[in-house]
């Protein structure tokens, strides 16, 4: 496996780069904001994720460690190859793309090409657990903005015993509840377990 490379770029395409590495030169694709960084001529490292085919061997290039893990785990997703996790990070920041997923944000998710609404979805619940940490917006208050105190609710009530379609409902009947600034987490949660009581 080929984590990353560094030499001097040979050639920019609009979708891929040539490096040197070692008088051999290695055709890597990369998303357009990685692109932008590279010159012609230039030393260059970029992290890298090889796919293997029956029939190739495809080096996708990164400008962050960060990127390059974010691209590997939308592959876990059913439906979702290394073009369309490629496509993900050209259109949005692996930030962006983390709190979408974490606040269930389809809007945001179907504004990459060949994301639709049921391909959204899928990547919500497939991945929603597994996304890692998600940083706030600027500005906003922690475990508020962009679906976070969602996810910690949800977490929070699945610690407690509840099941899964349990902890979603709950989180989606508190959060009809909420009528301009959003209370803390704690209060949410209990909250969220006071409508459970009541179903049980």
């Amino acid at each position: 496996m080929i984590a990353s490379v560094r030499g001097v770029v040979v050639a920019v395409a609009p979708d891929s780069a040539v490096i040197e590495v070692g008088g051999v030169g290695l055709q890597v694709q990369c998303a357009p904001g990685t692109l932008a960084g590279l010159r012609t001529g230039a030393e260059a490292r970029l992290y890298t994720s090889m796919v293997v085919r029956e029939d190739s061997l495809t080096l996708y290039g990164f400008a962050d460690d960060d990127e390059k893990h974010l691209f590997e785990l939308l592959q876990t997703a059913s439906g979702v190859g290394p073009r369309l996790a490629q496509a993900v990070l050209a259109v949005h920041s692996p930030d962006v793309v983390r709190r979408a997923i974490v606040g269930g944000d389809l809007a945001t998710l179907t504004r990459v090409p060949g994301i639709g609404k049921k391909g959204a979805e899928k990547l919500v619940v497939e991945l929603r657990d597994r996304i890692g940490p998600v940083p706030l917006a600027d500005g906003a208050p922690a475990g508020v903005l962009n679906g976070a105190w969602q996810e910690q609710v949800r977490q929070g009530v699945l610690a407690l015993g509840w099941s899964a379609a349990q902890a979603e409902q709950a989180v989606a009947a508190v959060a009809e509840t909420i009528d301009g600034d959003v209370p803390p987490v704690p209060v949410l949660l209990r909250q969220a377990i006071r409508l459970l009581g009541r179903t049980r």
